[in-house]
């Protein structure tokens, strides 16, 4: 959006925001650093960085099933928006380090909480989806 007002802080929550449009309005830049911030590896990558500063490597290690490509990909977002800091030294081989700024440990804090929200209610998630499955499978035979 172009709004001037946007750059400035605004008190209040993401409800309040909500309530207000402004997160749903199409050209609203909170849209973009939502995607990097809640994304599957933007997720797994901040909660990572908060046990303190990772190379590239180790962060392929530690976050399972992400490919290099994407590893990239995250990290330049999440750099771009100012949560992580990457430092390049001038050695050969090259060695890059990744850790979160004070920004980026705000953040982490955050997706963090819903993390473990989720790993400490999963077995009732597993539990919704096999009671939806088994659901899904009654309706199919009647």
């Amino acid at each position: 959006m172009t709004d001037p007002d946007l750059a400035a802080p605004r008190p209040g929550t993401l409800a309040d925001h909500m309530r207000r449009g402004v997160l749903f309005a199409a050209d609203c830049p909170s849209r973009q650093v939502l995607q990097h911030v809640t994304s599957r590896w933007g997720v797994l990558l901040l909660v990572a960085l908060l046990g303190g500063t990772h190379r590239f490597s180790d962060l392929r290690r530690k976050v399972g099933g992400v490919s290099e490509k994407m590893l990239a990909q995250t990290l330049q977002g999440l750099e771009a928006d100012g949560f992580v800091l990457r430092t390049a030294y001038p050695v050969v081989p090259p060695h890059v380090d990744y850790a979160l700024t004070p920004m980026g440990v705000e953040v982490a804090r955050q997706v963090e909480g819903l993390a473990d929200w989720i790993e400490g209610n999963l077995w009732r998630i597993m539990q919704a989806r096999r009671e939806r499955e088994v659901g899904l499978v009654e309706a199919e035979a009647a």
